[in-house]
């Protein structure tokens, strides 16, 4: 159950932008952590940024942020509308598509995450969709602990091997 402290609101572009690129650069450099791919150069935050902000944009997308009893800002979710592949019947094919979360380290299992899940889901509920999907990356365990305990089940495997 998410903390009364925490206050979830919709993302105002372009004032948020500069707190939204702090998430994304601090999340890769979490992530790298355990997947060396990652960039970590101050380029890749912009230009990832550029990358989901069409997505995000309404009514196909949705951008969520959290912020604690202060105001202050502790993470951040993008949901937005992905159609499935053709093989899934096609009242599935539409789903949500939570692209992006993260919570700052010092507010992590305090409810922040579950309160940004839930308003992604919310959201795909008033745009009628059935389902929502997540991605992350397999060594993310703390993540994946959070997922199953808002109710989420793995779906699909993606594997990888370098050449």
């Amino acid at each position: 159950m998410a903390n009364a402290a925490i206050h979830i609101r919709e993302a105002n572009l372009p004032n948020d932008k500069p707190m939204i690129l702090d998430f994304i650069f601090a999340l890769q450099r979490h992530e790298a952590a355990f997947e060396a791919n990652r960039r970590t150069d101050a380029q890749m935050a912009e230009e990832h940024y550029a990358a989901l902000i069409p997505r995000a944009q309404a009514p196909k997308g949705k951008i969520f942020i959290a912020e604690n009893a202060d105001g202050l800002p502790i993470g951040w979710a993008l949901i937005h509308d992905e159609l499935g592949e053709v093989f899934v019947r096609a009242e599935e094919r539409a789903h949500g598509f939570l692209a992006e979360l993260y919570v700052v380290e010092a507010s992590r299992a305090q409810g922040v995450g579950r309160a940004l899940i839930a308003a992604c889901e919310d959201w795909a509920r008033r745009r009628g969709l059935v389902s929502l999907r997540i991605g992350l990356l397999a060594r993310n365990s703390d993540a994946l602990t959070v997922y199953e305990k808002a109710g989420y089940a793995s779906y699909a495997l993606q594997m990888r091997k370098y050449l």
